[in-house]
C-alpha cells in the first residue's frame, strides 16, 4: 500500500471520528435541552393550574370596580357643577 493511500485512510478516519464526536456532543446537548424544556413545561402547567381559580374572581372584582368608577365619575361631575356654580 502506498503512503498516499495510508494517509487518505488516516485522514478519513480522523474526519469520521471528529464527526462522531460532534454528533454525540449534539445528542448530549439535546437531551439536556429536552430535560430542561420538560421542567419548564411542568412549571408552566403548574402555574396555569394555580391561577385557574383567579379568572372568576377577576371578573367579580372588575364588576365591583365598574360600580366604583361610575360613582367616582358622578362625584366628579357634581364637583365640577359646584365649582362652576361658585364661579358664576
Amino acid at each position: 500500500m502506498s503512503a498516499a493511500a495510508i494517509t487518505a485512510i488516516v485522514v478519513t478516519g480522523v474526519l469520521v471520528a471528529a464527526l462522531a464526536f460532534y454528533l454525540i456532543w449534539v445528542v448530549i446537548i439535546l437531551r439536556r435541552l429536552t430535560d430542561t424544556l420538560g421542567k419548564v413545561v411542568f412549571g408552566v402547567g403548574s402555574i396555569a393550574h394555580r391561577v385557574q381559580p383567579i379568572g372568576p374572581l377577576v371578573d367579580e372584582i372588575n364588576g365591583d370596580l365598574g360600580g366604583v368608577a361610575d360613582a367616582l365619575e358622578a362625584l366628579g361631575q357634581d364637583l365640577d357643577g359646584q365649582q362652576q356654580a361658585r364661579a358664576s
